[in-house]
């Protein structure tokens, strides 16, 4: 078959060749259909650009042949004519490897500033050329050129249930983007949790190798974590055969970030959470095993020395714990794309998930010394030293109720025992003291609160429960939270909230000395300030209920110190400078310490608005009462009133966000549709109504303010 293949040959999907059919075509027609999808199944994953620059760009297809297996040969065809007829690149001698799951990704040099390139990948087969979909990328202008550049940032795209919806609104607007940025959670590691996955069975992963995954419980439900290097390969491998996210990357270069997903939830550096402090879970093997998906299936450099042209080799992309993903890209004069990595060099959530909620974190003499004792000073922050002989038999009480709570939660004797051990000591806080004594039928030992010493213990920070996200991860009282990182922040020499790491620190206070324009910095989690402000809600029965929380601190609210100290050096020593991100399933535009900061709602995971609902029903809350009206169903209202620098906020609604920057100002175009609409799939439906779902919210970042229209 001659390599000037007929267009409709390499681009048309398995399910544009049945529409085409079912209109009528010509049997000419039907012959290069044909054999459109016999060659697409040698390229089950079709083909994906990244890492543009403006004389480099990586290309990337998975190559299989049922049939013979193994490694696959092929050779690469890069042109500037969507035609082939003349060609910049020919490269034989590729292969496909079984050992990365027949995965390859090619680094193509040599080429021009802000060029659109077509490329696709060969495979000979007893004979017969076999070629893959055709791919366009585009490279980036050069350092100095004074252009705009236009691109699509989103992030969260759970297969799970779930229909991409979103990223068909994109391809159907078929704007003109320099490029796309992935935030993160670009897969899901889990295969059907509860918590916030669809039981849709029409959209699953099944894992091959289901003995190599972790297996997770949920009440009465029980599904897979991936573990394994095969189960990982298996995620991306079922996300990549959806025909949208196909055309998507045969459409548009990515840059992509990870978070937590990719590895696991709410992860830090090598630490997954499932457990909740049950049991550690640092699990340096299965993190490099995600790592090499990851490396395996996208299309990126991952290797900070460079990797030169050709075959980029993935064994030598540095792995856990030297990974460094983290990079910076330039597209002409006016932006400076930095993109920072969160999750891998990050350290623990500040509040230990197994710790018990009477232990004091802020004793009286440190609060003495910052002056802050006077504000403390009521009996709720009333604390004994359990270790004193007067309290031996309280002590004993305590300890018996942490392992009982334990051993319930699902420890062993011995474990609990361990665990109470640990916690059940030193200074503890009365209230929550005689709390446990009561429920334990030791009334009788309750402890005077009166006349003795003041602390913060982490029962005042919203931790009720041993084992439990609320009041560690989510929920958390913001002033007392705010109070104990600054401690530990100080205390711990800054390693408290070191997020980024020593190294990357560094080198992301070099990268704001660039000239250019704007400095865009990609970071995975929002820095918006997610606060909920219940002090004035005198409906709420429970007193103690009426604080200010942080929804979550997993992202940058979890280390407050850190994070005013990060955007204040920004402000202070960039020009322009603009955070993008994502990770929190909502859409938010925000100043923060005098830094813009845009955040795009999820391509398709479950809407925060929905898993707040989620949440605060778990907690025993019913759907009428005043915190579920504050916290679920009115909680961009709430969150507005607790942030007047929120320009923007929508927190059920799915979407991508468009950002042109120009030289003097820089629009975001959100694109949102309702989180109702992402388990229909719109793919059987007519473009009409696709788009009627949408609406668009347009921002403008100038001056370091953020205003709409």
């Amino acid at each position: 078959m001659s390599q000037k293949m007929h267009r409709r040959t390499i681009l048309q999907s398995v399910v544009a060749v049945a529409a085409t059919t079912a209109f009528g075509c010509s049997d000419d027609d039907t012959t290069i259909d044909t054999q459109a999808e016999k060659s697409r199944a040698y390229f089950p994953q079709s083909v994906a650009s990244g890492e543009p620059r403006p004389d480099s760009v990586v290309l990337w297809t998975r190559a299989v042949d049922e049939e013979h297996g193994g490694d696959v040969s092929l050779s690469l065809e890069v042109s500037t004519e969507e035609s082939f007829g003349q060609l910049v690149l020919q490269q034989q001698g590729l292969t496909a490897k079984a050992v990365h799951d027949n995965a390859i990704k090619v680094k193509v040099t040599n080429l021009q500033p802000r060029t659109t390139y077509y490329y696709r990948f060969i495979y000979e087969h007893d004979g017969e050329k076999l070629v893959s979909p055709v791919g366009r990328t585009k490279t980036a202008p050069a350092a100095g050129d004074d252009v705009p550049v236009k691109f699509v940032f989103a992030s969260c795209q759970d297969y799970v249930g779930r229909y991409y919806n979103t990223w068909s609104r994109l391809l159907q607007l078929d704007e003109n983007l320099d490029f796309i940025v992935f935030l993160g959670d670009y897969i899901y590691e889990t295969t059907g949790d509860p918590a916030f996955q669809s039981t849709n069975t029409l959209r699953k992963v099944n894992f091959s190798e289901p003995d190599t995954a972790l297996v997770q419980k949920s009440g009465i439900f029980q599904y897979y974590a991936a573990a394994s290097l095969s189960n990982y390969r298996d995620l991306y491998k079922t996300l990549r055969s959806d025909p949208v996210i196909q055309r998507l990357h045969e459409r548009y270069p990515f840059i992509v970030m990870w978070d937590d997903h990719e590895f696991s939830n709410d992860c830090w550096g090598s630490n997954a959470t499932y457990e909740n402090g049950r049991r550690e879970e640092k699990q340096d093997t299965r993190r490099r095993e995600a790592e090499q998906a990851f490396f395996e299936y996208l299309p990126l450099e991952a290797n900070p020395a460079g990797s030169g042209a050709g075959a980029i080799d993935v064994n030598s992309e540095p792995k856990y714990p030297d990974t460094h993903i983290y990079r910076a890209f330039e597209f002409g004069k006016h932006v400076k794309l930095i993109v920072t990595d969160y999750r891998t060099h990050r350290p623990d959530h500040l509040i230990p998930e197994d710790a018990f909620p009477g232990t004091v974190a802020i004793d009286e003499p440190t609060l003495t010394a910052l002056g802050l004792a006077g504000n403390f000073n009521s009996d709720l922050f009333s604390y004994i030293n359990v270790d004193a002989a007067e309290h031996s038999q309280r002590k004993g009480v305590l300890r018996q109720a942490y392992v009982a709570l334990a051993t319930q939660a699902g420890l062993t004797q011995q474990e609990a025992a361990a665990k109470a051990d640990t916690w059940v000591t030193g200074n503890l806080a009365v209230a929550y003291v005689n709390q446990v004594l009561a429920g334990a039928g030791a009334a009788a030992l309750q402890v005077d609160a009166a006349n003795k010493p003041r602390g913060v213990a982490f029962v005042h920070m919203g931790k009720l429960n041993l084992f439990d996200v609320r009041g560690v991860r989510n929920i958390v009282v913001k002033d007392t939270y705010d109070l104990y990182s600054a401690v530990r922040y100080q205390a711990s020499q800054r390693n408290s909230e070191n997020v980024l790491g020593t190294d990357q620190e560094a080198w992301f206070k070099e990268q704001l000395k660039a000239t250019n324009t704007w400095k865009v910095i990609v970071s995975s989690v929002s820095f918006s300030a997610l606060i909920l402000d219940l002090r004035t809600k005198t409906d709420i029965p429970d007193p103690s209920l009426r604080q200010r929380y942080y929804f979550t601190t997993d992202q940058w609210d979890g280390f407050p110190t850190k994070k005013k100290e990060l955007l204040t050096y920004v402000k202070n020593n960039a020009s322009n400078p603009l955070f993008i991100s994502g990770d929190i399933h909502a859409s938010f535009a925000s100043v923060e310490e005098g830094v813009p900061t845009l955040t795009a709602p999820a391509i398709s995971s479950s809407s925060i608005k929905e898993e707040a609902a989620t949440a605060v029903v778990g907690a025993g809350f019913a759907q009428g009462s005043p915190i579920y009206r504050y916290i679920a169903q009115d909680i961009d209202q709430t969150l507005k009133a607790a942030n007047p620098n929120l320009a923007f906020t929508d927190s059920d609604r799915h979407g991508f966000v468009v950002l042109e920057v120009r030289a003097t100002e820089a629009v975001a175009t959100y694109h949102l549709i309702p989180s109702s609409e992402v388990h229909k799939d719109y793919s059987r439906r007519s473009a009409s109504e696709l788009s009627a779902q949408f609406t668009r919210q347009q921002l403008r970042v100038q001056n370091g303010k953020i205003t709409a229209g």
